[in-house]
């Protein structure tokens, strides 16, 4: 079995983290409505309710010992308004008591380890947790992290635009993997137990924050290993169908 499997249907997977059964997502930038309100003079009524809810329900549907969350918890990178520290204060508090919380911090996390409770707040170059790795993928991963068997990462919020043949285009979310490519990081690792792991970049949990369109030119990703560090990368949609190449779409 698989040591991290995205979960059909939905923007998150769970992982084998050596004792712990992990439930894994990224990117779920709290209280991005209000950002759109405040930034873009977009009214956007909030999905804090429904965000919650699915969390909660993946928790219970996967038996999760642990919640990862791959970065960018928060959305407005400086201090959080009232709207999206309650978003992630409720969602903490509302999870069973069995679930602990692993964040690895992100770009738009600011200092989040100062307020959050409950929560354990690594730096964004990751932690490994077993043969599992994660990092949020703003910046290099952590040796120990790419010393694992799969590395998690998300940052990116990977999406493909589909075209119809009367000339219609759609944006899905999508799933990165794909053996990582160690060339894209030739320079770091010397301190490394290089064990040629699986790179998978996660889709964003939250679907209104768009994305890197790995299939559009001139949409250049983020990530300072990418696409370099995912040369051989396939794409799957959150059904699990599988694209093919991410770069031949």
């Amino acid at each position: 079995m698989a040591l991290v499997e995205p979960i059909p249907d939905e923007p998150a997977a769970t992982a084998d983290l050596g004792g712990e059964r992990g439930l894994v997502i990224a990117d779920v930038h709290a209280g991005v409505e209000a950002a759109f309100r405040s930034e873009r003079g977009i009214n956007l009524e909030s999905r804090a309710d429904e965000r919650r809810e699915r969390a909660l329900a993946l928790v219970e549907r996967t038996g999760a010992d642990r919640l990862v969350v791959l970065g960018d918890f928060m959305h407005s990178i400086g201090g959080p308004g009232g709207a999206e520290r309650g978003e992630i204060e409720v969602l903490v508090e509302s999870l069973p008591e069995r679930v602990s919380v692993t964040l690895v911090k992100g770009n738009h996390d600011g200092d989040i380890e100062s307020w959050i409770d409950g929560v354990d707040v690594t730096a964004g170059a990751g932690v490994r947790i077993g043969d599992v790795g994660f990092a949020h993928g703003h910046t290099w991963p952590a040796p120990e992290v790419l010393g694992a068997d799969v590395v998690c990462v998300g940052h990116e919020h990977p999406c493909v635009r589909l075209e119809d043949e009367v000339g219609g285009s759609r944006v899905e979310r999508v799933w990165l993997r794909g053996p990582l490519d160690r060339s894209a990081f030739a320079d770091r690792l010397d301190c490394v137990d290089w064990a040629a792991p699986e790179l998978i970049a996660f889709p964003a949990y939250n679907e209104l924050v768009g994305g890197t369109w790995v299939n559009v030119a001139g949409d250049d990703f983020l990530a300072p290993f990418l696409p370099q560090g995912l040369a051989d990368g396939q794409a799957y949609l959150l059904d699990g169908t599988r694209l093919g190449a991410y770069a031949e779409i």
